[in-house]
């Protein structure tokens, strides 16, 4: 069988590994159902259908096959059901909304596994609003019952959150006073920059375990309205009417169908059709090779819409996103990922021809998105990312994305054979199309927003760049000549093997978003920052510690220091 359509865990050799492939057939905690232009998902939770053994998922809590399933449920709405104009977060459960990630869980798992866990839960979250602001697919949280933790930081990522005000229903962010850790998939941010929450209040909020009723939660502004259990139901359909006249998706009701992305695992790599990625695990490299389509892409929209998830673009979205989430997951030793490209530069830009022409289409949009998306997780993933422009390379436009996606890029120059040698080209696309998380472009982000060297390159467009022409416009780092090209690689990935990994994955955290900050990059680079330091902390995952002991009846012991 497929290794990438067998179970959320499965084994390949001696190694167990996660795949993010699933259906809403195969769902054990979600419900999707689809009525006119409104779509429901609701949340009821199989207690034994955790992705991994050893823990039950009482009261609604979620690990990591939960967000897989939601994951792939938002894409569902976002491809098959381009008509749907609001998502209804719902619970199928009584007096429990959700109590947010499982603990034990967390109390089970290895600090790697909490943090990618963490990171994904982040991504998914910040893809909904991702695609509020920009496709226009709106989102409201109706609350009933406790709300707590990760499962409030689900409503906070809805556009608008309303609770039935029945004396019991409450939201809360309690990982502070009963864990010992902190809001670790945005909860704290989006309290403050997004809820606009007082300071003084959210510090009450953050440190108060039992949570927060209707009253105080609108007062305090934790929510946006409440209502008896007789009008609550009247309540939300008034936020979906408001929300369905603020959105902007014009699709179809039906529309195509997300076949399974074909690919294929081995101990050499991942293999896809169109990202091929080689490991070797010995120098802790994984090679990513993406390739061109080999023929023009179908332009037409009818074309596009048969043509469906094998659409060139679309494919390649989806294929790139799945090779992302494998390798974080399952490759955590792979360090360095050198990203390499393939086939003809004019293929690449005449699909970002078409992605343009046909930019209002309701299947180009979505795959725009999708392809943005993707690009943020390149931004925010935890590795050394090498991009290396080579004979055969096609870094153009889209594809381009790739390399400024990366820490370093090296360009090969071959001053006596111009005719054969690898040249950049910019498009459309690497002026606005694919935003970063902090709201700039990557050129805008490579030039600390410089807008006369911004300008210069807007006009370069469709233009060849040789090595010596791309190095003196800073759209690459170094370019080695074909006699030092073998040795200058492989000593700059020898030496990036050598260094620490945890140093590296600060350093590179903090140089990748110059600039002002956003709620994405607080959440990926400071409060994600802060919990990855605070779970290895002994008043958290000791054995006294608050993580360790939840539910036990036995209180931690923490140790008092202020470090």
């Amino acid at each position: 069988m497929n290794a990438m359509t067998e179970p959320l865990l499965f084994k390949q050799g001696d190694r167990e590994l996660v795949s993010f492939a699933t259906h809403p057939g195969r769902y054990r905690h979600w419900r999707l159902s689809v009525e006119g232009d409104v779509a429901r998902l609701k949340l009821d939770i199989d207690e034994d259908g955790g992705i991994k053994p050893g823990y039950k998922l009482k009261l609604n809590s979620y690990d990591l096959g939960v967000d897989i399933e939601l994951h792939d449920a938002l894409n569902r709405i976002r491809f098959e059901h381009p008509g749907v104009k609001v998502v209804v977060f719902e619970s199928g459960k009584d007096k429990i909304w959700c109590s947010g990630a499982n603990i034990y869980m967390l109390g089970l798992s290895t600090h790697a596994w909490k943090v990618n866990f963490c990171k994904f839960t982040n991504e998914t979250r910040n893809g909904l609003e991702d695609s509020s602001q920009h496709e226009g697919l709106k989102s409201v949280a109706a609350v009933t019952g406790a709300c707590a933790g990760g499962g409030y930081e689900l409503a906070l990522a809805c556009d608008r959150i309303v609770m039935v005000d029945d004396r019991s229903s409450t939201v809360s962010l309690p990982e502070v006073p009963l864990l010992g850790v902190l809001p670790g998939t945005g909860g704290l941010t989006r309290v403050t920059d997004k809820r606009k929450v007082r300071r003084d209040l959210a510090d009450i909020f953050c440190t108060t375990s039992e949570g927060v009723r209707a009253d105080r939660a609108r007062d305090w502004k934790l929510i946006d309205g409440h209502a008896k259990p007789q009008q609550f139901a009247q309540l939300v359909e008034a936020e979906v009417q408001a929300l369905r006249r603020q959105s902007t998706r014009q699709g179809p009701q039906q529309g195509i169908e997300l076949t399974p992305v074909a690919g294929r695992i081995d101990e050499q790599g991942y293999h896809y059709d169109t990202v091929d990625v080689r490991v070797d695990r010995a120098g802790r490299i994984a090679t990513f090779t993406v390739n061109a389509p080999g023929a023009a892409i179908e332009s037409a929209p009818d074309a596009i819409v048969a043509a469906g998830a094998q659409w060139w673009p679309l494919k390649f979205a989806r294929e790139l996103d799945d090779a992302i989430l494998q390798l974080r997951t399952n490759e955590l030793e792979i360090g360095t990922w050198v990203i390499r490209t393939r086939g003809d530069a004019q293929r690449v830009l005449q699909a970002d021809a078409v992605l343009q022409q046909h930019q209002d289409h309701w299947l180009v949009r979505e795959t725009r998105g999708l392809l943005r998306r993707t690009l943020a997780r390149l931004d925010v993933t935890s590795r050394s990312l090498i991009a290396l422009v080579d004979q055969g390379s096609c870094f153009a436009g889209t594809f381009y994305e790739l390399a400024l996606a990366c820490d370093r890029i090296y360009m090969l120059d071959l001053p006596d054979a111009p005719d054969v040698a690898p040249a950049l080209q910019l498009s459309a696309a690497n002026f606005g199309w694919y935003p970063e998380v902090n709201g700039l472009t990557r050129l805008q982000t490579r030039f600390n927003e410089d807008a006369g060297t911004l300008e210069q390159l807007r006009g370069l467009q469709g233009s060849a760049l040789r090595a010596d022409q791309a190095l003196a416009l800073g759209l690459v780092t170094l370019t080695p000549d074909d006699i030092d090209w073998d040795d200058e690689i492989r000593l700059m990935l020898e030496e990036r093997a050598s260094l620490s990994p945890d140093a590296l994955t600060g350093m590179e955290a903090s140089l990748r978003f110059a600039g002002k900050e956003t709620l994405e990059t607080r959440i990926f680079g400071r409060l994600s920052a802060w919990q990855n330091w605070i779970f290895i902390r002994p008043n958290a995952v000791g054995e006294d510690g608050a993580l360790k002991l939840f539910g036990t009846g036995k209180k931690a012991k923490f140790d008092w220091k202020r470090i």
